[in-house]
């Protein structure tokens, strides 16, 4: 029963840990494009890609944090055929945006050194 509720609560606190890096990253992100762009006036493509970058990192920082949540959470689910299954599509999908995103924000596959 302790362990249940202390993975409740663990859980909850990652997904809302999880749900402000993003929404901080984007904010910051945005803010240092701003702010980069209105002292060098320089909003071409070089600082809209660094934005993404930085948007990208916010996301990516953002979605580990789901998937241990999500880890966590399989401590008190039932383990039945559906919930198993529910959480392998949850976490394969957030580690294929993970994933994307690390391509995105390196530019070059990651076996690619």
């Amino acid at each position: 029963m302790l362990v249940e509720q202390l993975a409740r609560w663990a859980t909850q606190i990652m997904e809302m840990a999880g749900m402000a890096v993003i929404i901080g990253g984007a904010a910051l992100a945005t803010l240092r494009y701003a702010a980069d762009g209105v002292r060098t006036a320089a909003w071409g493509a070089e600082a809209y890609d660094a934005y993404r970058a930085n948007l990208g990192r916010g996301i990516l920082l953002g979605l580990e944090l789901l998937v241990a949540a999500d880890i966590v959470k399989t401590i008190t689910a039932k383990l039945d055929l559906e919930s198993v299954g529910a959480l392998a599509v949850i976490v394969l999908i957030r580690t294929f945006l993970s994933f994307s995103l690390e391509v995105e924000i390196k530019g070059r596959w990651p076996w690619r050194g």
